[in-house]
């Protein structure tokens, strides 16, 4: 099988047999109504590493439910530069940002191999009208992203490097967790200097500031793999700023 046939293979999709059911659109859903919502996406779409899902500009032809992997949105700025706008993990809804003109505002790349369930956006809104349940779900995820964004800002805020990296690292962790994955141990899909745009702060400083969480016996790295060892201490740092801590951003849905 060749790489490209291996770009646009398509996976069988389930709603009710998916682990991430309740953290996605199907959450609240009866089980006839749950049928109807998979029969809008019955293969999953696969990326491979560096693959674009969309690109900023382009119509909204579908949303993204994440079933594995991860992705990086960013935004070009219109001097050739790049600013990275969020990482989307497991369970996240991907392409939100088109839904005011119907055109993505920001692009979307794969930082793994990673599988998305395909919804096209004409039908899903017809079924949205249909069903109010899935109507008020789309609305939590909507509300959801919200509160992501101004987590964004809070951690781009007069916060020290040293808490931003911090947060990150905590928010990322409860993120895995919620998934079902592990909360203290994970891979950094996204690069150091992904990181460092995220945060508002210099590539080097993120890869310090581990360096130095680490001497301090708050975490473990190796290369990507990063073990948290100490969850208070590494809190402490992230509450160091004053009194904002992370519960207060819409119960810690940064990042």
């Amino acid at each position: 099988m060749t790489a490209r046939m291996m770009d646009i293979q398509r996976i069988k999709v389930a709603c009710g047999d998916c682990r991430l059911s309740p953290l996605c659109l199907s959450s609240g859903l009866n089980e006839e109504e749950m049928a109807r919502l998979g029969d809008l996406i019955p293969r999953a779409r696969l990326l491979q590493t560096e693959e674009l899902l969309y690109r900023q500009g382009e119509p909204l032809d579908a949303l993204y439910a994440v079933r594995s992997g991860s992705l990086r949105t960013f935004a070009g700025q219109g001097n050739g530069q790049e600013q990275t706008l969020g990482f989307s993990l497991p369970g996240d809804l991907v392409g939100l940002d088109g839904l005011e003109d119907e055109r993505h505002q920001c692009s979307s790349v794969a930082l793994e191999t990673t599988t998305l369930c395909e919804l096209p956006y004409a039908r899903f809104r017809a079924l949205c009208a249909e069903i109010p349940s899935l109507q008020g779900q789309m609305l939590h995820l909507i509300g959801k992203e919200i509160c992501a964004e101004h987590g964004t800002l809070f951690l781009r805020g007069n916060r020290s490097a040293e808490a931003r990296v911090a947060i990150f690292l905590l928010d990322l962790a409860r993120r895995f967790g919620v998934c079902g994955l592990s909360r203290q141990e994970f891979n950094l899909s996204m690069s150091r200097h992904e990181i460092a745009d995220y945060l508002g702060i210099a590539g080097e400083t993120v890869s310090r500031q581990l360096g130095a969480f680490q001497r301090r016996g708050l975490i473990a790295v190796q290369q990507r793999n990063v073990r948290i060892l100490d969850p208070v201490g590494l809190d402490a740092v992230a509450a160091q700023d004053g009194e904002a801590q992370r519960e207060g951003l819409c119960n810690g849905t940064a990042a």
